[in-house]
């Protein structure tokens, strides 16, 4: 009996020293004085990371907080706010949406009950509101009661136009809307006094991007060539490490580029899609983290936009 109790109670010891290993640590690096960024896993969603693999953005003003991106949860936004208070004691004045991802704005509702302005682009509304619920369901089998108290809450102020300029503090926040690109939503957050642009998902680095059902490569092309032109000293991606625009455009605009200009021709010519993907080079980018799995998708739902052009 003293043998079995033992076993027990080392059992319960282990499994709670593995949860807390695995537990996600939100904790915010400076990227420039005043400037943060949260470096989410760059793999999937699962249950250690609260669905926190994706970036989140802090700007740090005179007047309170910006937050860029609110977490995937009612729950992981606490966290954030949590690692937020360790950086400033400002309020979170702002939180902007960069897209209609889960990861960007299911988080929305604890800020929104903290009295924050959460503001993202008018054309993310649709979607948002077509796939709150679907995010969720999508998230419960690995969140688990770590979703309780998730609603998702769509933000209280709508941008229209393609460049927003807004200022908090002194500090200028420039938001540029092309369209869209890995949701329709997805706008970039530029600070031109620090030369520093929070891209949201139009960059992804370390890691294979998503062309998913409601992405659209042409106008991500689009959204690219916008950040290019402003010739950050820095990008904090959607996914990845912070990097400077050549790793950017290698692995990002590269890749679409090269995607859009093979469906294009196989497009044109007829080529079967099965025949497309499979003649496509991807050699390139196969290093990076969740190629194999993701590609495949990426490159038959590019072929099937270019066949709707």
């Amino acid at each position: 009996m003293t043998r079995l109790l033992l076993r027990l109670l080392w059992c319960a010891v282990w499994a709670s020293a593995t949860t807390i290993a695995h537990a996600v640590e939100v904790k915010f690096q400076p990227v420039a004085p005043g400037v943060y960024a949260f470096i989410g896993e760059k793999s999937g969603r699962t249950y250690g990371n609260e669905g926190l693999n994706a970036n989140i953005g802090l700007v740090v003003t005179p007047a309170g907080a910006l937050l860029i991106d609110s977490g995937a949860s009612f729950k992981g936004a606490r966290q954030i706010h949590a690692a937020v208070k360790q950086v400033t004691g400002q309020p979170v004045k702002w939180v902007i949406n960069t897209g209609g991802q889960d990861h960007r704005w299911l988080g929305n509702g604890y800020f929104a009950a903290q009295g924050t302005e959460v503001i993202a682009h008018a054309s993310a509304r649709a979607d948002m509101q077509a796939r709150g619920g679907d995010h969720l369901a999508a998230l419960k089998p690995e969140l688990k009661e770590k979703l309780d108290g998730t609603v998702p809450t769509l933000p209280t102020r709508w941008l229209t136009g393609n460049d927003e300029a807004l200022n908090l503090g002194g500090t200028t926040v420039e938001v540029k809307h092309r369209g869209g690109a890995h949701t329709p939503g997805d706008l970039m957050v530029w600070l031109p006094q620090q030369k520093i642009v929070f891209s949201g998902d139009i960059v992804y680095v370390d890691r294979m991007l998503g062309v998913i059902p409601v992405s659209h490569t042409g106008r991500w092309l689009q959204s690219f060539a916008t950040l290019e032109a402003l010739q950050p000293a820095r990008i904090v991606p959607g996914h990845g490490e912070v990097c400077e625009l050549p790793m950017a455009q290698a692995q990002t605009r590269d890749y679409l580029q090269a995607l859009r200009t093979h469906m294009r021709k196989a497009v044109g010519t007829g080529e079967d899609i099965g025949a497309a993907i499979k003649a496509f080079d991807a050699t390139a980018w196969l290093g990076l983290l969740n190629a194999a799995e993701l590609h495949p998708g990426n490159a038959s739902r590019t072929y099937l936009e270019l066949e709707r052009e």
